[in-house]
C-alpha cells in the first residue's frame, strides 16, 4: 500500500528567503531556527515524518507548524501561542517591582546602580531571575550615556549650516572637521627597545618616563579622509592660528576652505579674526557648531 504524504508546502520566494535567513541565524531563539528549517524542508516536499525525525519532534508538531505558517506566514514561525509555554514561578508583581526599582530608585547603600545580587536581595528572588527580567525588558542599569541639550539661540541655523556642509559640500572646496585633544601625555620608555627576531617578539621596558604633555591638533578632510595634524604646547589663539596657516599651505590655492569647529574662545581670538579679515583669506570660511554639541565625524 502506498504511503500517503502531505503535498509540498506552498512557500513564496520572499517567504523562502526569510525562512532561509531564520534557519541560518545564530542569534534567534532555537525553536524559531528549528521551525524555519522544518518549513523549508516541507516546501521541498519532504514528508512530515522525515521532518519530525530530523527536527527531533513528533509528526503532529510538524503539522501544527505547517498550519500556523499557512495562517500567519513567517510572522508565526517560532512564536509561542498565548497561554502556552512555561509559566512564570515568580510571585505576582515581582516583575513590576524589579522594573520600578531599577528605573526609579537607587540602592540604599549609596551605590550608583543596582546589581543583580543587590536587587535580588531587596526583592527576595534569585539573581538570575533579576538578570532575565532585565534582559526581557532591555534594561542595562550599569550603562550610562551622557547627553546635554544645547541652549544655543542659533541652534537651528548652525545645525542646518554644518549638516548641510557635510551632506552637500560646495564644489571646488576642501571641508575640514577640526578639533584639539588637550593634555596628551608624552611618554617614553626608560630604555631602548630590542627589535623582533625569529622566535622572539619585540621588547620594551615595563616602566616609562614622562616628558610633559602636548596638545594634538587635527583636521579631517571629510572628502578624502586625510588628516592634518600638529602638536603644540598649548591651545591658545596663536596656536590655533599657526595650525590654520598649516592648513592654508596644504590646500591647493584653487580650492575654498571650509572648517567646522566648536565654540572654544581660542577659535575666535583677535589674531584669528585679523588674519581672516585679510583679503588674501577670502577663501576661508569657519562654521561653528551649536554650543554643547559634538561635531567630529567618527
Amino acid at each position: 500500500m502506498p504511503v500517503i504524504t502531505a503535498a509540498p508546502l506552498v512557500v513564496s520566494e520572499e517567504q523562502r528567503a526569510e525562512l532561509s535567513r531564520m534557519a541560518a541565524s545564530s542569534v534567534l531563539p532555537h525553536r524559531q531556527v528549528v521551525q524555519a528549517r522544518a518549513l523549508l524542508w516541507a516546501g521541498d516536499g519532504v514528508a512530515n515524518e522525515e521532518i519530525a525525525r530530523r527536527s527531533a519532534v513528533d509528526s503532529d508538531t510538524v503539522r501544527r507548524w505547517r498550519k500556523r505558517f499557512i495562517d500567519k506566514g513567517t510572522a508565526g514561525v517560532g512564536v509561542i501561542a498565548k497561554g502556552r509555554g512555561r509559566r512564570s514561578w515568580l510571585p505576582p508583581g515581582t516583575v513590576e517591582e524589579v522594573l520600578q526599582l531599577t528605573r526609579e530608585e537607587l540602592p540604599g547603600d549609596g551605590s550608583t546602580h543596582w546589581t543583580t545580587r543587590s536587587l535580588a536581595v531587596r526583592v527576595g528572588v534569585g539573581k538570575d531571575a533579576v538578570a532575565r527580567i532585565w534582559a526581557d525588558h532591555n534594561l542595562k542599569p550599569w550603562k550610562v550615556e551622557t547627553f546635554k541639550v544645547s541652549n544655543d539661540p542659533r541652534f537651528e541655523d548652525k545645525l542646518v549650516d554644518v549638516v548641510g556642509l557635510y551632506l552637500n559640500p560646495p564644489v571646488r572646496a576642501a571641508v575640514f572637521s577640526f578639533d584639539e585633544k588637550t593634555q596628551c601625555q608624552a611618554l617614553d620608555r626608560t630604555q631602548p627597545s630590542l627589535p623582533m627576531r625569529p622566535g622572539r617578539a619585540g621588547t620594551m621596558t615595563h616602566d616609562y618616563k614622562r616628558n610633559g604633555t602636548t596638545d594634538l591638533f587635527a583636521a579631517l578632510n571629510t572628502a578624502t579622509g586625510e588628516v592634518l595634524t600638529h602638536c603644540h604646547k598649548g591651545h591658545t589663539s596663536a596656536d590655533v592660528l599657526a595650525f590654520f596657516k598649516m592648513i592654508d599651505r596644504a590646500v591647493a590655492r584653487r580650492l575654498e576652505i571650509h572648517v567646522v569647529l566648536d565654540n572654544l574662545s581660542a577659535h575666535k581670538g583677535p589674531e584669528i579674526k585679523e588674519w581672516l579679515a585679510d583679503p588674501k583669506r577670502q577663501r576661508w570660511h569657519l562654521h561653528f557648531t551649536p554650543t554643547s554639541t559634538v561635531h567630529q565625524r567618527r
